[in-house]
Parts: structure tokens; sequence; C-alpha cells
């Protein structure tokens, strides 16, 4: 990926470029120097809403030529969609979590676990936390308080998982490389599904209310049943005959 958020001017080091101007650069020199050396190109990272910010360098004589997926972050979100619609056999990235607020709660893991669901339901593959240890109130090398996946006490010399470390191995300790998400119907739509490559459906469920709530699924015409505790994100993972 040549560029960091490439339209943002940040306190931490950062290069703006116009959309035209990168795609000239990736065009006429990363490309044809990365096509040497046997490295992809990737787009990114995507950091605003804005289509016609990526369409100007896909739609580039040049520089489509050599730029094989796209990675977006934070408000780019909001352009994966069309995005991916438009040039579906591109590869997808979610190439940064959004960094939450210190406070490591379960509002922070449920906005982490409503950012993932979009993600992965608009065409990514590739989806990244962004820190994974850092310590008591998360403050950053940049005075910003942020979340992650371990919480460190170093006086104590100890440390503590975060529930966004959960939300993140809900998804990943079941789902195997080589997993296809697919498609699912119905009334209930706070969850993930996906298709292993020994032909395991996982199921990913999270319910969000106060309240607990039965849920069932049906796979390959076979009728499965839960009882969802309130405030709680579960894992069912089914064996397909």
């Amino acid at each position: 990926m040549p560029q960091n958020e490439f339209n943002s001017a940040q306190i931490f080091p950062s290069c703006c470029w116009t959309a035209a101007g990168l795609a000239n650069f990736i065009g006429k020199y990363l490309g044809p120097a990365m096509q040497n050396e046997g490295v992809e190109v990737i787009f990114g990272t995507m950091e605003r809403p804005t289509e016609a910010l990526v369409d100007t360098i896909l739609t580039d004589v040049d520089a489509s030529k050599y730029v094989t997926g796209v990675g977006f972050q934070w408000a780019g979100k909001d352009a994966l969609p069309g995005i991916h619609k438009r040039y579906p056999n591109l590869k997808f990235f979610q190439t940064e979590q959004e960094c939450g607020d210190g406070k490591n709660d379960w509002s922070g893991a449920m906005r982490s676990w409503d950012l993932m669901k979009h993600y992965l339901n608009h065409g990514v593959s590739v989806y990244e936390y962004w820190n994974t240890s850092l310590l008591e109130g998360g403050v950053s090398r940049w005075g910003w308080e942020q979340n992650s996946l371990v919480v460190v006490d170093p006086d104590k010399k100890a440390y503590k998982y975060t529930y966004e470390y959960y939300v993140m191995k809900h998804v990943s300790h079941f789902v195997q490389p080589g997993a296809y998400r697919i498609e699912t119907t119905g009334d209930y739509d706070d969850l993930l599904a996906f298709k292993n490559p020994d032909e395991s459906i996982v199921v990913v469920v999270a319910n969000q209310s106060d309240k607990e709530r039965k849920v069932s699924f049906q796979v390959a015409g076979q009728t499965y049943g839960s009882v969802l505790s309130a405030n709680s994100i579960n894992t069912c993972k089914i064996s397909v005959p």
C-alpha cells in the first residue's frame, strides 16, 4: 500500500496526496517497480467515505493495471460497499480497527463487533485490530486514549484480556484459514456465518440487549436452538453431515 491515509494531514507522520497524483505515482513508478519485484500493489489506506477518490485510481489507465485490491479504514468504511459492488474481482481489506476511548468496556467491544460485521458483509477478507496491548488507560504515544486486546499493569507485572480480545477470539478461534463468509436470511441479523474448508459451519452471534434471547438456526435442513445471555457474544460450530 503506497500511503497511509493519503487524504489526511495528521499530528503524527503523514503525507498528503491528491487522488490523481497518487494514480500517477502508482501507474508510472510504483506499479512497474513492484511488478519487477513480484510484489502486489494494494491501493490504500482509504480513510474517507468518498468513493470518487478510489475510483480515480481504479479507473486510471496506468494505475489500474497494477492495483489488485483496496484497503479501507475509519470513515473509508462508507466507501467500501459501493467500491466492492463495482469492482467485485478485487481483494478488499479492513486495514485499521477504530481505536476506541481507552475504557475497554462492553460498549466498545460491541462497536468493534458492529464494525467487523460491516466490513466482512461488504467483501473484506482481512480484518485487522489496532492495538495488541497497552498500559491501563490506553494512552498512545500521541496522547490518544485507545482500546487494546490486552491491558498491562507493569507495576504488578500483570495483564488482563479485554472484551474486545474475546470478540476477536470468537471469530478467529473457530473460523479456519480458507473459510468463506456465507449469506444469512431471517429476522435476526446480529451475526456472522462462515463455512470452513472442512465443511463445518460457524455462526458467531451477539445479543446486545439487556435480556436473554432465544434464537434458532436452520442449516442444511436441520434446526439448532440456543439461548443467548444478555449482553453476550456466542459461537456455534455445526458439523454438517
